[in-house]
């Protein structure tokens, strides 16, 4: 049997560009070697990940999620439970597209993006896990919760990433700051903070600047914490952010690679976790870094190498040395070899 792939895609996603291009989407992975089929995602809760869960127990080799983050973080979670995972390739179609952004996978054309694939360059990518839920970008809880959950989806729709400068505006006068303990692999943080960040990739709300050393496949969170809620202080963090990310050397923030995060409130302060933009429940919660545990295509040519650990990237090189080393030698020399 061939390899199948089944793409999943949000109908209602980049003013129904996709729905426009999908014939000719489904025909780019054919070309790339895939017998190719499509679902349309539904208003049922779970669609995308109920479907996506079925192809990979079905034995599908490759699952394309097209659609926003919210439809990525669906499939990822329909998979990434599971033992044997099928690959994944990515279509945006969303508003900020934050997880195409670090795959340098184009986010204003979904026929472009589609073509990724036939460049055969995939990268295992860390997946986040808080609970029983699985993440593919971010998590955190304070600021950015509140921020992306005031956010009308509508008001995503039409305005994109504007919607959320507007909104963030709007909100920070209202920010106070909440008694957390924050525990990582190599430290405890408890007291007063404003907000925390866990970092799968360096693209966050449109930002390459937040978590700017963020690899994606090194095992490891970026964690931010930010120790107030004072808006002149966060004002003077966000310009730092702006100026190449020089906020982590700031004293008002923590900044650390860590593989497990323990957040929980200190008293009776409520503190909502997002997860990849929605909300994930309530602390306490404890969060873990799987480690390059979805292979996912990717334009590798335009990933810096170091967002990568490179571990993969040295094997493939080490290969394609000793092939060309191989082929430069004359004529029935490599047999003379074998006969010594």
């Amino acid at each position: 049997m061939g390899q199948r792939a089944r793409v999943i895609y949000n109908p209602t996603s980049g003013r129904e560009a996709l729905k426009r291009d999908l014939i000719d989407i489904l025909n780019v992975f054919e070309q790339a070697g895939y017998e190719t089929s499509a679902y349309a995602t539904t208003a049922e809760p779970d669609s995308a990940k109920n479907e996506a869960h079925r192809a990979a127990l079905e034995g599908f080799d490759l699952v394309v999620a097209a659609g926003g983050d919210g439809t990525i973080n669906e499939v990822v979670n329909g998979i990434a439970g599971l033992e044997k995972r099928p690959k994944m390739a990515i279509i945006p179609a969303g508003t900020t597209n934050d997880y195409a952004r670090a795959l340098r996978i184009p986010r204003d054309a979904p026929l472009d993006a589609a073509k990724v694939v036939l460049k055969n360059q995939t990268v295992k990518m860390d997946i986040g896990q808080a609970g029983e839920t699985y993440f593919i970008n971010i998590a955190g809880g304070g600021l950015l919760t509140e921020l992306t959950y005031d956010v009308p989806s509508d008001m995503k729709t039409i305005f994109g990433y504007l919607a959320y400068l507007v909104k963030g505006a709007e909100l920070l006068p209202q920010i106070k700051p909440i008694q957390m303990s924050i525990e990582y692999d190599d430290g405890k943080f408890e007291g007063e903070a404003s907000m925390f960040l866990l970092g799968l990739t360096n693209s966050i709300g449109g930002f390459e600047q937040i978590v700017p050393d963020a690899s994606l496949d090194d095992g490891k969170f970026s964690l931010l914490i930010v120790k107030t809620a004072s808006m002149p202080q966060l004002l003077r963090l966000m310009t730092l952010v702006l100026n190449g990310g020089r906020h982590i050397n700031d004293p008002l923030v923590i900044y650390r690679k860590t593989s497990k995060v323990i957040a929980k409130p200190l008293n009776s302060d409520r503190m909502m976790i997002n997860l990849d933009g929605e909300y994930g429940g309530d602390a306490p919660m404890t969060f873990i870094d799987h480690k390059q545990h979805i292979e996912m295509f990717a334009d590798l040519d335009a990933i810096p190498d170091e967002q990568l650990t490179g571990e993969d990237r040295a094997i493939e090189e080490d290969a394609r040395k000793f092939v060309e080393e191989v082929d430069k030698l004359p004529e029935g020399q490599t047999d003379d070899n074998k006969k010594e």
